[in-house]
């Protein structure tokens, strides 16, 4: 509508004290709104978290639930093998300890029958020493005989006829001893055989005693194996039992947890509708933001006076003066129209936030700020003047957000503002807006869950009848 149609169009509201009535009021309800569809964000953030949360939840929920059902089947299948086991068991323990009893009692008499034969084998042993020193005592008797018998026999040749008697004896009685000695000798040798032979069997009876002993040793730890197998068993029956009575409270867990299950679901499809309607609110909310905006525009192009009225003349004001430092640049060959425009966006290496760079922005830092410092003085409720192109790129800014980036992220977010890019709603708004101004409304964001309302004044910068963006004059309401 032309401004002479939309003045003729509020005329009859009256004076122009009504009509500055009704633009204060239309502002304040631009600022309302603004600060409306700032708590809608919000609102909308806060449920798309809970949403994810919820989310979040009733998948936990649902792994739960079904790590309780896989742990009461796994105790239901493990109360089955202890069961299984335990009758196993039991059977095996009656017949292990029937043939154990029974080998114990055989171990043991074959322990003491081997331990009796060592015994006998030497008294057997102590006999045969007996006898073998009586052979070898006869020995000596027949050699001592032979040896009086040779003496008879020279005597008796001494004696001549008178001996002759004497001389038959004594040649049988050194027959007689001949054959005690030889007869002593083969004794002797057969003895030593056997005591050779005796010496293997106690050498053996000592290895088998030694194994008896071993076998009476292992017959008992067998009997104490046979013990622990049966407490093996009750520990078995007792596990069967913890078991069972594990059983009934994860049973009561599995039905919690689809109950809970449930309720969590039924918690995330509300969030999920809330968070619907909050999209929905958002978008109604920002689109009636955009009517104020128009609202706004209408009555001062309609004449009406506003609080904002000088803020937008300033904006319109340095946007035409940036406009002509543009055009005349680019008639003086300074920049060219390929490099003012450039949108070829280059990262600032280590920045943090990001900062970027363009063919232009060396030439905006020349020659901005002469034009957007002082507009820094014309009203103590300004916050910044700068340039952005049709992008949200803030080249420029005010000395004071220009500051040369440290270590810190949170500190250049605040001091660091030039070679930004701002796309959000209000610098994209204010880049590619072609009217005459746009006024819009946001809260600015101070940290720590605190917001200021702000106003945005922005007008747009042409050069040779091409829109490059727009001037930016923020001010607190």
């Amino acid at each position: 509508m032309p401004a002479s149609a939309a003045a003729q169009a509020i005329a009859p509201l009256g004076d122009g004290g009504r009509l500055g009535d009704i633009g204060d009021r239309a502002g304040r309800l631009g600022v309302e709104i603004a600060d409306v569809a700032g708590l809608i964000a919000d609102l909308s953030a806060i449920s798309q978290s809970q949403a994810k949360q919820a989310d979040a939840a009733r998948a936990s929920a649902r792994d739960m639930s079904s790590a309780t059902t896989r742990l009461g089947q796994s105790m239901g299948l493990s109360r089955e093998a202890a069961a299984d086991a335990r009758r196993v068991l039991d059977q095996s323990a009656g017949q292990i300890s029937d043939v154990v009893n029974r080998t114990t009692q055989a171990m043991t008499g074959l322990s003491e029958s081997a331990l009796g034969f060592r015994t006998r084998l030497d008294e057997v042993s102590g006999t045969v020493k007996g006898v073998e020193q009586a052979s070898m005592a006869i020995a000596q008797i027949a050699r001592e005989t032979k040896l009086l018998a040779l003496n008879a026999s020279v005597e008796a040749a001494r004696a001549g006829e008178a001996g002759r008697g004497f001389a038959i004896i004594a040649n049988a009685v050194k027959g007689l001893a001949d054959q005690i000695q030889e007869f002593s000798g083969q004794t002797v040798s057969h003895l030593g055989v056997l005591t050779e032979a005796l010496g293997g069997l106690r050498q053996e009876a000592e290895g088998n005693a030694e194994a008896a002993s071993q076998a009476m040793t292992d017959a008992h730890a067998a009997t104490e194996a046979t013990a622990t197998l049966e407490e093996l068993v009750d520990s078995v029956g007792r596990l069967v039992s913890d078991i069972d009575a594990m059983a009934q409270p994860v049973e009561q867990s599995i039905s919690g947890f689809e109950s809970m299950q449930s309720e969590l679901s039924a918690l995330a499809d509300g969030v999920a509708d809330c968070r619907a309607h909050l999209e929905q609110a958002e978008t109604r909310t920002q689109t009636i933001l955009g009517i104020s905006e128009e609202f706004m525009l209408f009555l001062v192009e309609a004449g009406v006076e506003t609080a904002d009225a000088p803020f937008i003349d300033l904006a319109r004001a340095k946007a035409d003066e940036i406009s002509e430092l543009f055009e005349d640049a680019v008639r003086r060959g300074q920049i060219g129209m390929s490099d003012l425009f450039d949108e070829n966006y280059r990262d600032v290496p280590g920045s943090n936030p990001k900062q970027v760079t363009t063919r232009f922005t060396a030439f905006t830092d020349k020659v901005l700020p002469a034009i957007q410092e002082p507009v820094l003085g014309f009203d103590k409720r300004i916050a910044f003047c700068a340039a952005v192109d049709r992008n949200g790129y803030l080249p420029t800014h005010n000395t004071i957000y220009s500051q040369p980036q440290g270590n810190d992220p949170v500190w250049n977010a605040a001091n660091c503002r030039n070679r930004r890019i701002f796309n959000d709603r209000t610098g994209l708004s204010a880049g590619r807006s072609t009217k005459p101004f746009l006024l819009q409304t946001y809260r600015r964001d101070m940290g720590g869950g605190q917001f200021a309302l702000m106003k945005d004044c922005s007008a747009p910068i042409t050069v040779n009848g091409r829109h490059w963006g727009g001037v930016r004059v923020a001010f607190k309401v």
